[in-house]
């Protein structure tokens, strides 16, 4: 089990990085929060963990243990695996999913690509009592994103339009998006917030 990388970033993608590690580039898959803490030539570190298949190993990389501890208890419920689990931790942070799945909300749940309401009525029913308790008890979904560094200016757009392509909206979907949000980022260009702020857009369209 490879439970952290720690190396000189040598290169990062919409939803992946590489990590040198030894001399040894490590390919991560990272959730937005993991990405927006590494920045290529400087040192990083992200939580990880290995999903083993048949044909496959792949490493996937987390801003810190509470991310990689949900990314693995979501994988507990019937038809999540490891990429609807990085889709779901790229909408919501934990406590987010926690608060979602204490208060039956699933409303938000659909909002992530890929969960109808059947979907989330399942993983509320399945996860009911494995999740610990939110930070928040008032019955709301925690409104404050994990810290992250901003992206320099102008950078972000092209980050959240991928980010978005790659949870499964359209082009022309995540285009919108972007620019329904370019407001916001006069006040901050950390992606992990304009990425969630797009999908709360696309999901109330």
């Amino acid at each position: 089990m490879i439970a952290f990388l720690t190396g000189r970033v040598a290169a990062r993608g919409a939803g992946s990085a590489v990590i040198d590690v030894g001399g040894v580039g490590m390919s991560v898959q990272c959730t937005p929060a993991a990405l927006s803490g590494l920045r290529v030539g400087e040192e990083g570190s992200v939580s990880t963990s290995l999903v083993v298949r048949e044909d496959s190993m792949t490493l996937f990389g987390f801003a810190d243990d509470d991310e990689r501890h949900m990314f693995e208890q979501l994988q507990t419920a019937s038809g999540v695996g490891p990429r609807l689990a990085m889709s779901m931790l790229a909408a919501h942070s934990p406590d987010g999913l926690r608060q979602a799945v204490a208060t039956e909300d699933t409303a938000a749940l659909t909002r992530v690509p890929g969960i109808g309401k059947k979907g989330a009525q399942r993983i509320v029913l399945e996860l009911a009592g494995k999740l610990e308790a939110p930070v928040l008890t008032d019955g709301t979904l925690p409104e404050t994103e994990p810290a992250g560094a901003s992206t320099p200016e102008g950078a972000w757009r092209g980050q959240v339009v991928t980010g978005l392509v790659n949870l499964g909206w359209s082009s022309k979907d995540a285009e919108q998006a972007a620019t329904a949000v370019s407001a916001e980022a006069e006040e901050t260009t950390d992606v992990t917030v304009l990425l969630r702020s797009a999908l709360r857009k696309l999901s109330r369209a």
